[in-house]
Formats: C-alpha cells, sequence, structure tokens
C-alpha cells in the first residue's frame, strides 16, 4: 500500500497540549457534553460526538476546500473545520463527560489527520474511549497513514466502522483540489486502497466514503460514484462544499440549491428503490437534467420526498440503526436555510425543499 512518510512529533511536557492527552470537539459536541454554553436555531436531540487529533503543526495536507489545509493563514487550533469551530479539552474530560452522558450518546468518532503520530494516537484514544463507553465508534481515518495491519489493530481497539474523505469523487477533481496544490501528496491510489482494506476488514456497510457536491466533479461523475459504493455494499454519504474563509476556495461559490436537491434524491432512489443507471439523463456536459420514471413509480418518488429523509445528514449509525452522527452546520452557516437535516425536516422545510427541486422540470 502506498503510505507517506511523516516524521513522528517528539514532545515535551512544557509544550502546546497535543494528542493523545489532548482532542479538539466540534462546538456542537462541547454543548452536548456541557462544555460549552449554547443552543441550536431548533431544539433537537444530539448525541453524536466528533473529536479531532490535535498538533502543533495540524495536518500535513494542503487540501484546497478544507479550513485546516496546511498553508490556510493561522494556527491549527485555531483553525475552522467544515466551518465549525473546534475548542481543546483533555481527552479524559471529554471520555468522562461521554460516559457521564452515555444515555444521550448515539455515535462517537475520531477524526484523524495527516500526520506522523495520527495512527498511533488514534489507536491510544480508541482504547481509552472503549475501556469505558459503549457508543458505537466511527474513526475517519488519513489513508497516507494506514496500511491493512493498521486498519485490523484498530478494528480490534473497538472501532466498528471507517470513513475515508475522498471529497472529491473522480480522479481529476482529487488530482486538482488534493494534489496539485502547495503542499499536496495524497494519492487517488491509496485512498481506493484503503477503502477496498477497510471494506474487506470491517465488512458490508461498515464502510463509508465522504463525497463533496462543488468541488467541480459533474452530476455523472457524482451519480456513478454512488453506483460503485453502493454495489460493494459501501455507504457513500453526502457533504455540500461549504467555502472557508481564506482556503483557496474560499470565494468558489457554493453548489445551486436545485442541484444540490436533486443529487439527494436520486442518492435515496438508488440506495432505498432500486432507481437504475438508464432512468437518470444527463447532457453532453455530465448535468443531470431529469428522471425517465414511469407512472406507477411516480407515487414512491413523492412518499419519499414527503418523508424528507432523502434530506437528513448522512451519517454513521446509532446502535437503533438511525442517523447517529448528524453534523449540524456542516454544509451551511447557521443563518443559512438547511442544506442537509439534522432532524427530520417539518411540512415548512418541505414546502421548501419542493420548490427546490422544481420537479415539474425534473421528472420525465
Amino acid at each position: 500500500m502506498n503510505n507517506i512518510p511523516f516524521p513522528l512529533e517528539v514532545i515535551t511536557e512544557d509544550e502546546k497540549k497535543y494528542s493523545p492527552d489532548y482532542v479538539r470537539i466540534s462546538a456542537a459536541s462541547a454543548m452536548a457534553l456541557r462544555l460549552k454554553s449554547g443552543r441550536f436555531a431548533r431544539d433537537f436531540a444530539f448525541g453524536g460526538i466528533n473529536l479531532l487529533l490535535n498538533y502543533d503543526n495540524g495536518c500535513l495536507s494542503d487540501c484546497s476546500y478544507c479550513g485546516l489545509a496546511r498553508t490556510r493563514p493561522g494556527d491549527y487550533e485555531e483553525k475552522s473545520f467544515i466551518r465549525v469551530e473546534w475548542p481543546l479539552y483533555s481527552t479524559d474530560e471529554v471520555i468522562e463527560r461521554i460516559a457521564r452522558y452515555a444515555p444521550q450518546m448515539t455515535r462517537l468518532c475520531i477524526s484523524m489527520v495527516t500526520h506522523g503520530s495520527a495512527y498511533r494516537d488514534t489507536l491510544d484514544i480508541t482504547r481509552r474511549i472503549t475501556e469505558k463507553v459503549d457508543t458505537p465508534l466511527s474513526l475517519l481515518v488519513a489513508p497516507p497513514v494506514l496500511n491493512r495491519e493498521k486498519l485490523q489493530t484498530l478494528k480490534d481497539a473497538g472501532a466498528d466502522m471507517i470513513g475515508v474523505g475522498l471529497d472529491a469523487v473522480s480522479k481529476e477533481t482529487f488530482f486538482k483540489n488534493r494534489t496539485d496544490v502547495p503542499n499536496g501528496s495524497l494519492s487517488w491510489d491509496n485512498y481506493w486502497d484503503v477503502i477496498y482494506a477497510s471494506r474487506d476488514i470491517y465488512g458490508p456497510w461498515k464502510v463509508n466514503v465522504h463525497t463533496v457536491v462543488g468541488l467541480g466533479e459533474t452530476d455523472w461523475d457524482m451519480i456513478d460514484i454512488f453506483y460503485h459504493l453502493y454495489e460493494r455494499e459501501i455507504f457513500p454519504y453526502l457533504f455540500c462544499f461549504n467555502p472557508e474563509p481564506d482556503s483557496r476556495m474560499g470565494e468558489a461559490p457554493k453548489p445551486g440549491i436545485t442541484r444540490w436537491r436533486r443529487i439527494q434524491l436520486v442518492k435515496h432512489l438508488i440506495e432505498h428503490y432500486g432507481l437504475e443507471r438508464e432512468k437518470i439523463k444527463f447532457d453532453e456536459q455530465g448535468r443531470m437534467i431529469g428522471l425517465e420514471m414511469p407512472s406507477g413509480k411516480l407515487k414512491e418518488v413523492i412518499e419519499t420526498l414527503d418523508s424528507g429523509i432523502p434530506f437528513m445528514t448522512d451519517g454513521c449509525p446509532g446502535e437503533d440503526g438511525e442517523v447517529g452522527c448528524t453534523r449540524p452546520y456542516g454544509s451551511y452557516r447557521p443563518t443559512e436555510s438547511y442544506r442537509d437535516f439534522p432532524f427530520r425536516p417539518e411540512e415548512d422545510d418541505l414546502t421548501i425543499i419542493r420548490r427546490e427541486l422544481k420537479l415539474e422540470e425534473f421528472l420525465m
């Protein structure tokens, strides 16, 4: 497997607070664990806790769209990630809070970064967590620092799902955004090696791949990867590009809302209704222009739209099988309308979604 070597950091006690003894957690996680005051614009149950490794020099990758990119201005500890604040806390304190509020916890996730200490520290934190709590634990991994043996060791330590942030869904957009950048050294083949190795080790529906709409891909690219992953019993998780200030894509536009809603709907129809490839129509530029649906299937489309489920956040499930990791505000600002919903959309939300979909123009 193609591993990129990174030097391990030598950390003395009088230096900053680094992983594995300290982690950053999302602002929503800090609120759920009563480590930070605040409230969401709407009340809803939240129990998906996201942890992020912390180092002095941060992530050694330099992706054009990422808030943690190596050349983005500012100290790593001050950088946002998916436009969300990530305050720093003692790892043991976070785990103690998770244990204290265990009945409300639905899913835990440790996010690695591309760093020489990331595997070692993720393994350490995984063991600390699984010794104290039973909440399902996912790992969002950094493929350059992993191989098959390390993936197996992480599973043996108690991780039950692996996520891979592929993000760019075609080789061309991956190269443009993750390799052909000032400090880019990521490998498309390495990412797929880790995806397939994880599927072998963790099993069906225990691996997910993050896909981002808005990095320069075509609709055809996005839909094609949904089929590719679903046929291999791997979950595609869908994100909307949300520009990070001062990143190289900080001024790039978000994808149009109609395009976004239609991709959400079609992804759901593929996964839950077996929508055939040939029913999805594209123009010469790879833009999705319509669904060719027999009249008997229209009722299913309307029913699934009315459920609101296609427009909810993709995330790893909790023990009850429902989405356990909902990442509020990952794809939109708190002042913006929801791009993906961390709860079931209400009727007023669905009215807006129907207008955004322009369904009468889309169904053929």
